[in-house]
């Protein structure tokens, strides 16, 4: 027969999925009913669920659950083990030295036979566990501050080929979301001395605006009494021009979550002003900095100069509006250095495939427009699908930094298709080729929609 705690420490050695791990101890230690693995996050002064991906137990169980599981562990710290009266529920500590770091939670339908014997294995096995979950928040710290450094280089990197704040103010906010993944994020700007929420759309805490009338160029970042909010502010040669906010009803702010905050405010900070001052030298420029098409304000004058043509000499015009489908993801999996290739590719696709007099636009983040002069919605159907075919069928060589290795990645597009009408004003065109490009990605991507009434 072989030995309980050999065969869970060969699947703890040979895996770092909790739920395979929990499954083998409920195999070996039958006929076990239910198991519990708590840890005690000494900087947070937080249980945490092991086996729920280390959330804490207040965002896991009801308020009386919670009260039950602290008094339990409380109860632990001055013994070795517990076994209530019935004998079906066992407690064991996870120590080390006279340190408690959590606990184990065993239920049995039956008490167990041979219980000393029990007891003394699973102290055992606390041990082993205890060591696991050490091990295993080491590597997630040292994952986590790769990830920190590589976000920092990102922020900085952004602004060197995107400069509207309606793209670059989005991104930081995913980035930042990444190391405090139990509090929601809010970018501010500031203007007229008032903060306007800029990332997300909503903002409904007071606690959080009354933090921000506290804020000034010389306060630093302040944390709320509770530590579960922070504002940190943007400041760039002197002046305040915003503030980051991160908030949760349940966990504290940790020293390593507000320090990762700081420097990463301290990034996005230089990156907003440089975007401020670059979009203020390109305002009059006409070409977009990245792909080389059109700007959307270059894109508005030419659609009016075609409109009036196309009215005045009742020629045709078609408008195409092109999406590149699930473009965050791409940028989430391969970083934004491969998003912007990807950008720049499709960019290039579209001037390969377009007439000299076509009047192809990046309208804004992952989004295209083209104008078709003198083109029906016929015409305009053929050149679209040879548009969304070629797309599909470039082939875009990226560098994936972890492997250090290339790799040839695709994408798809998809399109939405108008022509415009006797009645139209100049915006009804895009506008109906915009729900025409809606539909073709609610109904499945990667296709040509024709918009008509």
């Amino acid at each position: 027969m072989n030995n309980p705690l050999l065969e869970i420490s060969k699947t703890i050695s040979s895996t770092t999925n909790i739920n395979t791990i929990i499954s083998k101890i409920k195999s070996v230690f039958t006929p076990l009913q239910e198991l519990n693995l708590f840890y005690y996050d000494y900087s947070t002064k937080k249980l945490k669920d092991v086996i729920n991906n280390f959330s804490s137990v207040e965002e896991m169980y009801d308020k009386t659950a919670v009260e039950t599981i602290y008094r339990k562990f409380l109860q632990l710290s001055k013994s070795d083990y517990s076994i209530d009266d019935k004998g079906r529920c066992i407690l064991i500590p996870l120590k080390m030295s006279d340190t408690i770091y959590g606990m184990i939670e065993l239920r049995y339908e039956f008490k167990p036979l041979n219980i000393e014997y029990l007891i003394d294995e699973l102290i055992i096995l606390s041990n082993i566990l205890l060591l696991w979950i050490q091990n295993k928040l080491l590597d997630d710290r040292l994952r986590i501050n790769s990830d920190f450094y590589d976000a920092l280089k990102n922020i900085a990197k952004i602004i060197e080929t995107q400069y509207e704040l309606n793209y670059i103010i989005p991104l930081i906010g995913e980035m930042i979301d990444k190391f405090v993944s139990n509090h929601l994020i809010y970018i501010f700007l500031r203007k007229d001395l008032e903060y306007k929420l800029f990332w997300p759309n909503a903002c409904r805490d007071k606690k959080i605006y009354d933090l921000l009338d506290k804020l000034s160029k010389k306060s630093g970042y302040i944390i709320s009494d509770n530590r579960k909010i922070g504002v940190f502010p943007l400041i760039n040669n002197g002046h305040l021009i915003g503030c980051i906010a991160a908030h949760s009803t349940i966990d504290e702010l940790s020293p390593k979550e507000i320090e990762y905050i700081n420097q990463l405010t301290k990034q996005s900070s230089a990156t907003i002003e440089r975007a401020n001052s670059y979009a203020e030298v390109l305002q009059h420029a006409t070409l977009d900095a990245l792909t080389g098409l059109n700007n959307r304000h270059q894109f508005e004058i030419r659609l009016k100069q075609e409109y009036a043509g196309a009215k005045r000499q009742n020629k045709p015009l078609c408008a195409m509006m092109l999406d590149i489908d699930f473009f965050k993801s791409i940028n989430d999996t391969y970083g934004h250095a491969t998003g912007d290739k990807v950008l720049k590719t499709v960019a290039n696709v579209i001037k390969d495939k377009l007439r000299e007099y076509d009047i192809p636009s990046r309208y804004g983040g992952e989004e295209f427009c083209i104008l078709l002069p003198q083109t029906n919605i016929e015409e305009a159907s053929i050149v679209a699908e040879r548009l969304r075919s070629a797309v599909e069928t470039k082939a875009i060589e990226t560098f994936i930094e972890k492997d250090d290795s290339n790799k040839n990645i695709s994408v798809t597009i998809s399109i939405g298709l108008s022509q415009l009408k006797e009645t139209d004003m100049a915006e009804d065109l895009y506008k109906r080729a915009d729900k025409a490009l809606y539909k073709a990605k609610e109904t499945g991507r990667n296709k040509v929609v024709v918009y008509y009434d």
